[in-house]
């Protein structure tokens, strides 16, 4: 095969990825506006579905396009909706959502099979909780409250008004923050389960 052929496959596939990336964020955008409330956590907590695409773009072309694809939405949802969290929900739906999606896609990526796509997605949905403890406990919920001019007693009471087992910052992050990430880590992971095998041809140009 001549090296121009090889140079103009190459044109092809990166013209095809980034073509891709830039469908599965602008999907990714459309499913930020369809938001879950959630009966044991404050308002400002609700599940969405924006982490199929990314995680299917994971998947199919790696970790690194998933956080492309994660980076792309934040920035596109941040320029057509605004934010209402001063940058601070923005910035924690990239942290968490790019610690979910990134050890799924390493993990699948060295023996692509049903059982490391489950493992995968399990380990992703453990560290998104985990980081999302911390960074909401000591980063996240901070820094909303400095932004909005409140003190974190307002924070946790918000939380207690929903969920009668908060009464502090620990009590918030155990009963609020975690079963949030666990709920939308497990959500996102059935729904990608179910579809990936469907979608993936088309994805990889197979169809």
């Amino acid at each position: 095969m001549s090296t121009n052929v090889m140079e103009a496959k190459k044109s092809v596939t990166k013209v095809r990825a980034m073509t891709q990336i830039g469908l599965l964020s602008a999907i990714a955008v459309i499913l930020m506006l369809f938001e879950i409330p959630l009966p044991f956590a404050p308002a400002f907590y609700k599940i969405d579905f924006s982490e199929v695409p990314v995680l299917l773009g994971a998947f199919t072309m790696g970790p690194l396009a998933g956080v492309a694809i994660e980076f792309i939405k934040i920035l596109l949802n941040f320029a057509v909706n605004g934010t209402l969290t001063a940058g601070v929900g923005e910035l924690a739906n990239f942290l968490i959502g790019v610690a979910f999606v990134v050890p799924a896609a390493v993990i699948y990526r060295r023996h692509k099979t049903r059982k490391t796509a489950v493992i995968g997605m399990i380990c992703g949905a453990l560290l998104m909780t985990a980081l999302g403890c911390f960074l909401n406990a000591y980063i996240l919920l901070p820094a909303y409250a400095k932004a909005f001019s409140m003190p974190i007693d307002a924070l946790v009471g918000m939380g207690s008004a929903v969920n009668s087992s908060i009464n502090s910052m620990l009590t918030f992050v155990l009963f609020a923050v975690a079963p949030f990430n666990l709920l939308k880590g497990t959500l996102v992971s059935l729904v990608v389960f179910v579809i990936y095998k469907k979608v993936s041809p088309i994805l990889k140009g197979n169809n």
